[in-house]
């Protein structure tokens, strides 16, 4: 099993961004020195509310420079907001700065506000999502490109700029709902799973995965990662205590912004904390985090667990109290599994 850390990477409005990167930056190292695998940040723009963030890609850039031998991934870049030579120059440039040791992760996005200030219309989201990933990966590849469309005119171009990794980085994919699940086997090389759903909507969409993965005679990955929320304390109550009110507002933000209208089913994620306990979060005792996160390997296959167990508002003293005890006590346990 695989360990990495999620870094959130929002903060509230009143927050000093130079202080909030300092933490990030003591988590990574922690992190770093402790053998964590892998870091991984995700993007938003025009964030609502009581929000703000650092963009995403030199965010990343930045915190290679702490991560040492740490895998870096985008988790996610919201493709479709980007223009494809944008894209396969940055993620090539990424790729070299972590000397190839990269993942670049997609997704479609769900926020009609991003949508819009990048002028995406509604029925051309998933169009221009592969459309770009179709033209970064033949950027990366062939001598000569030509294309034409709403978004970008190339005329016989060759991109210089190329990724270590050949033919390019592992592209890992975010997905929600049931046909976004069946994109990510049709074009990805692995699913990223998301931490906001149920285990029971988990097990039933890696069967959708599987299923979408024969039909277009593909492998399973080796890697299948999953994002999950984790808070380690000296037992559950503590816990709860520590990181409850965070988590929660976080939860009810995705709630505002419509996450829940990307999420399949009657996943809803405007409830209480307790609710959102059941099957979804893990908090508690290493020990009990350790039983609360088994059916993730058990059921679903998951072998790179990325964990968040930081959320905006979190004094810096609470995420590495947990990270203190995810390194010395459930790590060891989950490299075992």
């Amino acid at each position: 099993m695989k360990i990495g850390l999620f870094v959130t990477n929002q903060q509230y409005l009143e927050t000093d961004m130079v202080s909030a990167l300092d933490d990030q930056y003591a988590m990574v190292r922690m992190a770093r020195d402790h053998g964590w695998d892998s870091l991984f940040s995700g993007q938003h723009y025009l964030n609502e509310g009581n929000n703000k963030q650092l963009q995403l890609v030199p965010f990343l850039a930045r915190m290679q420079a702490e991560a040492g031998e740490m895998t870096l991934g985008l988790g996610i870049l919201l493709l479709n907001l980007h223009n494809p030579v944008y894209v396969a120059e940055t993620v090539a440039t990424l790729d070299v700065i972590c000397r190839g040791n990269f993942v670049f992760g997609v997704g479609l996005g769900y926020r009609a506000v991003e949508f819009d200030a990048f002028r995406v219309p509604k029925g051309q989201r998933v169009k221009r999502f592969e459309e770009c990933l179709a033209l970064v990966q033949r950027l990366w590849t062939e001598e000569s490109v030509t294309h034409e469309s709403d978004t970008c005119i190339l005329d016989g171009v060759r991109m210089n700029i190329r990724p270590v990794q050949k033919p390019r980085p592992p592209i890992w994919f975010a997905a929600n709902g049931d046909q976004a699940v069946r994109r990510a086997a049709r074009l990805g090389d692995t699913w990223f799973i998301n931490p906001h759903a149920t285990t029971g909507t988990n097990k039933r969409q890696i069967a959708i995965y599987r299923e979408e993965l024969q039909k277009h005679g593909k492998p399973f990955p080796k890697e299948l990662p999953i994002a999950k929320e984790v808070f380690c304390a000296k037992d559950r109550p503590t816990a709860i205590e520590m990181a409850g009110p965070y988590l929660l507002g976080k939860y009810k933000d995705y709630s505002k912004w419509g996450q829940a209208e990307a999420m399949p089913g009657d996943e809803s994620l405007d409830q209480p904390l307790e609710s959102l306990l059941e099957d979804r979060f893990v908090l508690g005792s290493p020990e009990e985090c350790f039983e609360q996160l088994r059916p993730n390997w058990e059921q679903l296959g998951v072998n790179h667990l990325i964990i968040r167990t930081h959320w905006a508002g979190m004094p810096l003293s609470h995420a590495l109290s947990s990270m203190r005890l995810i390194s010395t006590e459930l790590l060891p346990a989950l490299r075992k599994v």
